[in-house]
């Protein structure tokens, strides 16, 4: 009789946190699904500040520059001010984060396919030491390993639409423009051999390799198409 009523004790005891794991999982599901559909609080509009460009400020929140531009009634020179206010399209001071369901998530349309370059990329520096990140910010790029002060090159022709530390995270940052759909992007440089403004050709020297984050001789390294960040691997030549 002992025994029999010490099994029946573990079973019960077993039994009890069976339905206590699942009270938590419960809970926990409930938790998860009530803070996917809190309001997530986003700007809606920007104050200019000295320094900023119009690519800069596109790129920092990952719009479109010539949609940014053309929702602010800003001319073809793409010109602002420090103190002017932009607004962002589509974007209002709250936005609702949809809940994925099975149905939603099948019902969803297909992710846009990779827009056609018709540019002759090539590496920004010389290195087998790559992988590729994504940003908190929704950027992907490539963080490329290096020496500290080692040529940068401009990855493809185009004109210097922004160098500065503005841009949190990305260091000496400099963003070349190369057609009315691909901007590159270059950070935590030391050094920087071209200004906003200049035109560059395709493997000019640019800059020199500084340190990222964590200290490490490093660059980081993006390419965008209309505001959209590409993976750099499937438009870089393969490398030797």
């Amino acid at each position: 009789m002992i025994a029999t009523g010490g099994n029946t004790n573990a079973h019960d005891a077993v039994s009890i946190m069976r339905t206590f794991t699942c009270l938590l999982m419960m809970i926990s599901m409930l938790l998860l699904a009530a803070c996917g559909s809190q309001p997530i609080r986003r700007p809606a509009t920007y104050i200019v500040k000295p320094g900023d460009t119009l690519y800069s400020i596109a790129w920092r929140n990952g719009v479109d520059y010539h949609e940014l531009a053309r929702f602010n009634h800003i001319g073809s020179d793409f010109r602002i001010n420090a103190g002017q206010v932009l607004r962002f399209p589509g974007r209002g001071a709250m936005h609702q984060s949809p809940v994925i369901t099975a149905r939603s998530a099948a019902s969803a349309p297909a992710s846009s396919p990779m827009p056609v370059s018709h540019i002759d990329w090539r590496w920004p520096a010389s290195s087998n030491d790559y992988s590729l990140t994504t940003r908190p910010n929704g950027g992907k790029g490539l963080v490329i390993n290096g020496i500290t002060g080692q040529n940068i090159v401009a990855a493809a022709a185009g004109k210097v639409v922004y160098a500065g530390t503005g841009l949190l995270g990305y260091g000496q940052l400099l963003i070349i423009k190369h057609d009315e759909s691909f901007l590159s992007a270059y950070g935590h440089t030391q050094s920087l051999y071209v200004n906003e403004g200049d035109a560059v050709s395709a493997g000019q020297k640019i800059a020199s390799m500084g340190t990222g984050p964590d200290g490490t001789p490093q660059l980081y390294f993006e390419i965008r198409s209309n505001g959209r960040p590409l993976s750099p691997l499937s438009l870089l030549p393969q490398q030797k």
